[in-house]
């Protein structure tokens, strides 16, 4: 169970890892989240950019949290409560029937939509799974945490470059 949870916490550490980068790689990068971000929500947001910041903060927070062994459970259960939600504000902007572009790892021309709901109950899942095996003892010989740290890896891939793949498998293209 050990490797489960390192395998967990290598999937939303970098995933969340990956996502504050994207946003606070330059100026024009974090504008393009605060667009986006804002398009996303049904409402003005509130305090403007302090909510967005302490979005990206929480982000930051859950990615830092999830690596540290002693802080595992609390990094997770912050991602799990963030994939939340994030999934209720693309839901709410499916409902308003004019999805912007996902801004969760940087610029995307692709609108939110139902494969962005299910890549983050994926992710709380994971959450909660890691959660669920970080109580076990920790007994693994380096070489299966290293295959979990890896096998954490690949999904991030998948999920950080999830708009891509659906592009690239779009029909009529």
């Amino acid at each position: 169970m050990f490797c489960t949870a390192v395998a967990c916490r290598s999937l939303l550490a970098l995933v969340f890892g990956v996502s504050v980068f994207s946003k606070l790689r330059s100026r024009h990068a974090f504008a393009g989240f605060v667009a986006g971000a804002r398009a996303l929500l049904p409402a003005p947001v509130p305090a403007g950019l302090p909510v967005l910041g302490a979005a990206v903060a929480a982000e930051a927070a859950a990615a830092v949290l999830t690596v540290l062994p002693w802080t595992a459970p609390a990094g997770l259960t912050l991602s799990c409560g963030l994939l939340i939600v994030f999934s209720w504000a693309i839901a709410a902007a499916l409902r308003r029937g004019a999805p912007p572009p996902c801004p969760c790892f940087g610029p995307s021309a692709r609108p939110v939509g139902p494969v962005h709901l299910v890549r983050n109950g994926l992710l709380a899942a994971a959450a909660v799974l890691g959660i669920l095996a970080t109580s076990a003892q920790h007994t693994a010989q380096p070489a299966a945490v290293l295959l979990a740290l890896a096998a954490g890896a690949l999904p991030a891939a998948v999920v950080i470059n999830l708009d891509d793949i659906v592009d690239l498998f779009a029909t009529g293209r």
